[in-house]
């Protein structure tokens, strides 16, 4: 029997745990508890976004900041049925409900601060979005325009597709498509970015 607190002490990877992801602004206003259906499979398809995607991130661009995470198929369901800009539970690139039995995905909505720095600045989102495509085993990503904030998921097949709400707007690449842009067009845009390596941590 999984309590709230032991749930939320459990590690997901080298930088999160999965007390980070059980916040909710819909959920704490509107007095809908965020607590998954099946804590065992939230865990494990938790612990497999964080260490392929999200590790990575924080040890290349420093702090990652989670703005929405896992949501119980409850409130998600309120959330989209009072336009609260959550998608439908049934819909193909949901990915902040990680507990549906037939649905093996788990995504966050999140900033990377060091990059919001630039885009406030006037830095397309698509310099992110090209870097995000040549060094992580992604799913979706999905980009909005405050704080270039973007949905990124996990899949055990990734679809490698982006999309975006922030000008311009659309899908820049479609699931199975070959980029737009060369590698070494790819890489041009982003050749500023920190190196990709991790931190250094204590043996």
């Amino acid at each position: 029997m999984w309590s709230l607190e032991t749930l939320g002490r459990e590690r997901l990877s080298r930088h999160f745990w999965m007390r980070e992801f059980l916040y909710s602004e819909i959920g704490d206003f509107h007095g809908i508890p965020n607590i998954p259906d099946d804590p065992d499979l939230a865990l494990a398809r938790g612990r497999a976004f964080c260490e392929t995607l999200l590790d990575p991130l924080e040890e290349t661009f420093g702090r990652i900041f989670v703005r929405s995470g896992y949501r119980a198929a409850r409130l998600n369901a309120f959330g989209n049925a009072h336009g609260l800009n959550c998608a439908r539970n049934d819909h193909p690139l949901e990915c902040h409900v990680w507990d549906l039995p037939d649905r093996p995905v788990a995504g966050a909505s999140i900033v990377i601060p060091w990059f919001a720095r630039r885009y406030a600045d006037g830095r397309d989102w698509r310099d992110l979005a090209w870097w995000l495509h040549d060094h992580l085993d992604y799913s979706e990503i999905c980009f909005f325009p405050k704080l270039c904030a973007f949905n990124l998921s996990w899949r055990p097949e990734p679809l490698r597709r982006i999309d975006s709400f922030v000008a311009p707007r659309g899908t820049l690449l479609r699931a199975g498509a070959a980029p737009a842009l060369s590698a070494r067009e790819r890489a041009a845009r982003h050749a500023d970015f920190p190196p990709f390596k991790g931190l250094r941590h204590p043996v």
